[in-house]
């Protein structure tokens, strides 16, 4: 009896020293975490993202770096394309940043303070923070965390979020659907924190001088700001058709029972703002040749459930030959395609919205929003008054070539 008391004895100091010396608890790990974060002065990660929400993965290089207080620079590039789009923030506001079409588009936006995104720091660590039913693990050199996924796109539930043991370094990440499968990857190949940064790291002129340009209008990049109202307007124009509406409202807004609609010899305009349409224009046949180069066509090759194709027509938007193509069904939307040359399109008067392959802008309406986004030198704006976030992120990551028109 006197040995095994000994034993037992000896078991309990055992497991209390290499309590102390050993893995940290999770409650431990939350602290020193926010220890962490509230003292950090600036960071500096490269790694792939791999976004599995398509008909098949897309894989991009992403750069982050960080300078406090709010200074921010993502660069994400498709390597397989050869795509760059460059997200900043400085004193100046927030921008997106296409250097290869000399294009600089700026948001009226607290980004990224109002949503996060899955390769900051800091979303990864408040996430972490903020759910109190975290769960914890310890895998070889990395706590694992797993928690709430708090982004824009509703169909994104959980996350699991690896953390170097040594220095809370993020390691990889993990977001996943309702069903628990992986929609997007994150794995970091490096990160260091306090590095010091040049003056022009964040500025942006010289990111956009940071890789060649074979578009624009020039040498000097093109700026959009917003208007008096935060608005730019675009009008668009279609030929006339009869027996189906070609036009369409405010963005080219599939509406039900259009073909009994009044207007159908006239198109409507394609800008909305503040839920109101322009007057209608007149009604213009596209050329190929109105705006340069022959589009290549590029659609969604997912539609929800209870989804059809109803019709596609040349059109033409902001000056540029494009194709506008309507859907009908269990939601109606309608998808704009244009290859902007001499003039862009504002994204500043609405909200950021997060793709995960670049950062679109969304505006709501009266009755519909629009989702507009640049995509392999095309700028796309999805328009429905019945598409729920999930949806809208869905359709928009579908768009790729379509080989057959």
């Amino acid at each position: 009896m006197r040995r095994i008391t000994w034993a037992a004895a000896i078991l309990l100091v055992f497991s209390l020293v290499l309590s102390a010396c050993g893995t940290k608890d999770a409650e431990s790990v939350v602290k020193e975490l926010d220890k962490t974060v509230s003292s950090m002065e600036s960071y500096r990660g490269s790694g792939t993202m791999t976004l599995n929400t398509g008909t098949q993965p897309l894989q991009y290089a992403v750069e982050v770096s960080y300078q406090k207080p709010n200074f921010y620079r993502i660069k994400l590039t498709n390597t397989e394309k050869d795509i760059t789009q460059i997200v900043l923030r400085n004193d100046d506001g927030v921008f997106v940043l296409t250097p290869r079409l000399n294009k600089v588009f700026r948001f009226q936006s607290d980004w990224p303070q109002n949503q996060g995104q899955v390769y900051l720091y800091q979303t990864l660590v408040q996430s972490i923070l903020l759910d109190n039913s975290r769960q914890f693990a310890v895998e070889d050199n990395s706590y694992v965390f797993d928690v709430m996924a708090n982004y824009n796109n509703g169909s994104l539930a959980r996350q699991k979020i690896w953390l170097n043991k040594s220095d809370f370094k993020p390691v990889h990440v993990e977001v996943s659907d309702t069903n628990a499968s992986v929609m997007v990857d994150v794995k970091f190949d490096t990160f260091e924190f306090g590095p010091k940064f040049e003056s022009s790291a964040f500025e942006t002129e010289a990111n956009m001088k940071s890789a060649p340009s074979n578009g624009g209008t020039g040498d000097q990049a093109t700026t959009v700001e917003p208007d008096d109202n935060g608005e730019n307007s675009e009008q668009v124009n279609t030929p006339s058709d009869n027996s189906s509406n070609a036009g369409t409202k405010a963005g080219g807004e599939a509406s039900n029972g259009s073909e009994k609609d009044p207007a159908a010899g006239k198109a409507d305009n394609a800008n909305t703002t503040g839920g109101k349409t322009e007057e209608e224009t007149d009604e213009t046949i596209a050329q190929p040749n109105e705006a340069g180069a022959i589009l290549q066509v590029m659609l969604p090759t997912y539609m929800p459930q209870g989804v059809s194709e109803k019709d596609s027509v040349d059109i033409v938007f902001g000056g540029n030959a494009g194709l506008m193509t309507r859907y009908t069904g269990t939601y109606d939307y309608s998808i704009i395609q244009t290859q902007p040359k001499d003039q862009a399109a504002s994204y500043s008067g609405g909200e950021m919205f997060d793709l995960g392959f670049t950062i679109g802008q969304i505006s709501n309406g009266e009755e519909q929003r629009t989702l507009t986004w640049l995509y392999e030198g095309n700028q796309f704006r999805l328009t429905s008054s019945t598409l729920s976030d999930k949806e809208l992120t869905k359709i928009a990551q579908s768009v790729q070539a379509d080989t057959s028109k």
